[in-house]
Formats: C-alpha cells, sequence, structure tokens
C-alpha cells in the first residue's frame, strides 16, 4: 500500500456520508461544522462556497470561492461553511422535512425557482484528534477544477458519479459508495500533482524528493523493521547528518520520531480493525516484548492497548 493510501487508511473511522442536495435560486444553506473532512461536488450548475471562522478564531476569513459544473472542495477540518447561489443570499440551515431518502444514496432540496444547482455533498470520518501529517499540511480548503482536461482522473471520477446519480441502474448502490470512497484519493492526489516541483513543501516536497520519499516508503512498507537514521540514510543516498535535516526539514519531525509515530498508527489501527493478541501487535510493529510494546502505546495513547481496543470497539 503507497503512503497516501495508507495515511489516510490510517485515519478512516467509518464510511463516508453524503446526500445530493439540489437548490433552485435563490437558496443558501449554512452547513454546521462535521467531524471528519467534508467535500462537495459540483454536478451541474453554478454555486458558490463562503467558509466561515469561528468567533474566537484570530486568522483573517478566507474569501468565497465560485463553484461551476466537475469542482470540486475539500474541507480539511469538517469546518462550517455557507453554500448558496449568491453570497448575498440569506441562509438556513437544513431541515430533517428537506432531506428524502433514495437509492442509492437520499437528497436535499431547497430555494425556490430560479437555476437549478446540483451537488453531491458529504464527509469523510477521519480523525482529527491524531491527523496523520501528510493530512494536517494540507490547506483549510482545498478547490480543485476538472474543467479544460485538468485532472482527468478525478474528472472522470466525477463524471461517473453524476452518471449514476442522474441514471441510477442496477448497481449503483454498490457502484456510488465505492467512488465516493475513492474520491478522497482522487482530490489529494490531484492536489498533490498540483504543487508546482520547486515551490513544493512538506509533505508536497516529501513524497517527491528523491531521498526522503524511499525513507519514507521503507518506514510504511516494513514498520517492525529495526530502522536506524544510518539505515534509513544509506538507503537515501545520504550521510546521517544529511538525511536527519532534509528528513526533519520536509516531514516535520525527526527520523525516529515519525518512526515511532508510524509504529504507534499502525498498532492503533490493528488493535480497532482486528481481534489479533497484543504479542502480534508488538511483532509486527517492531517490539519485542508485549511489556515494551504496551509501555510505548500507553505514552503515545494514554491507554493501555487492552483499554484502547474497548474503547474504540464500544464507539
Amino acid at each position: 500500500m503507497d503512503i497516501l493510501t495508507e495515511a489516510l487508511a490510517s485515519m478512516r473511522t467509518g464510511h463516508p456520508a453524503s446526500v445530493r442536495t439540489n437548490g433552485r435560486a435563490p437558496w443558501g444553506l449554512r452547513l454546521p461544522p462535521v467531524a471528519g473532512a467534508g467535500f462537495h461536488v459540483v454536478l451541474y450548475g453554478t454555486c458558490w462556497l463562503v467558509p466561515l471562522r469561528d468567533s474566537t478564531d484570530p486568522t483573517p476569513p478566507l474569501k468565497p470561492i465560485p463553484l461551476s459544473p466537475g469542482d470540486v472542495v475539500f474541507l480539511r477540518d469538517g469546518r462550517g461553511h455557507i453554500l448558496a447561489d449568491h453570497p448575498s443570499t440569506p441562509t438556513e440551515e437544513p431541515k430533517r422535512e428537506q432531506f428524502q431518502g433514495g437509492s442509492p444514496i437520499g437528497s436535499l432540496t431547497i430555494g425556490g425557482d430560479g437555476p437549478e444547482t446540483s451537488l453531491l455533498c458529504g464527509n469523510y470520518h477521519l480523525d482529527q484528534g491524531r491527523p496523520h501529517p501528510l493530512v494536517r499540511q494540507l490547506p483549510e480548503v482545498i478547490h480543485l477544477s476538472t474543467r479544460h482536461g485538468r485532472h482527468p482522473e478525478l474528472s472522470a471520477a466525477v463524471q461517473l458519479l453524476g452518471s449514476e446519480l442522474e441514471n441510477p441502474r442496477i448497481g449503483s448502490d454498490g457502484i456510488v459508495p465505492t467512488l465516493i470512497d475513492s474520491l478522497l484519493l482522487y482530490i489529494l492526489r490531484a492536489w498533490l500533482d498540483d504543487q508546482p516541483p520547486a515551490a513544493a513543501q512538506g509533505w508536497a516536497a516529501a513524497l517527491g524528493d528523491s531521498a526522503v520519499a524511499p525513507a519514507l516508503s521503507a518506514i510504511h512498507d516494513a514498520p517492525a523493521a529495526q530502522w536506524t537514521v544510518e539505515s534509513l540514510a544509506e538507503r537515501a543516498g545520504l550521510s546521517r547528518a544529511a538525511f536527519a535535516r532534509r528528513f526533519a526539514a520536509l516531514v516535520g519531525e525527526p527520523p525516529m520520531a515519525y518512526l515511532t509515530r508510524w509504529r504507534m498508527t499502525t498498532a492503533a489501527r490493528l488493535l480497532r480493525e482486528t481481534d489479533a493478541p497484543l504479542t502480534t501487535v508488538a511483532a509486527r510493529t517492531g517490539y519485542g516484548s508485549e511489556f515494551a510494546f504496551a509501555k510505548a502505546f500507553k505514552r503515545e495513547y494514554g491507554l493501555a492497548p487492552g483499554g484502547y481496543r474497548r474503547q474504540t470497539g464500544a464507539a
């Protein structure tokens, strides 16, 4: 599994939630914050997205974003925002009676009798309490256009979604959730592709760096291996000191700190998603004994592995 896929899989805590939103001008929706990350896909028509700030947030407000057919928006922290036919249109929060069940997904209808816009709206359930640094370094709002031949894979996914939602057929109930699930990877890959190599920073640069990327791949491929800064530097073709500086500058933490982070992330996922014995989890994450593993895990998560498994299982 590649680094991007693994990073997202480590944060997933459930399946995406989604609804088709149909608005006829004038219309305006004020959407509250959600746990995880939000997304919108414009199937047809036009609208505006207005990111909202908490009243205690000292950072400057983000500008309204005009959206056109095929546009995709990703909201990293699931922040509250407005969707409307125009930024000045009065807004309302969605009401239960506006939702209708349906196949393959339900729908929400709002507005008057003017031009219609249709969107696929939803959120990905991601653990924002312990986000992977790759996700943490993303912009608050990512806006991607698929017009004029840009991002052909993302465009193809959007067109397939639009087709299945407009004309549901046998199999649509299975196809649409799978496409929505895959959409997250297409969004982030398209954003990474947009970063100019000369100006890329952080993880956008790390994933394309000739020295850091092989070291990251090695850690992800074999978290149980007894990696050292020296052995990772050797793979990178750099001296120990030069590699450590370059890795920390791009990834945001030293190589051994990231190795520990990834081992604990892998362990947490195994505890959540499998019933593997603690000795097996310890071995698969590079610890020679269950005691050493439990000590490291509690230091990272504040809970013993067994307690963490019970807590996440109950949730």
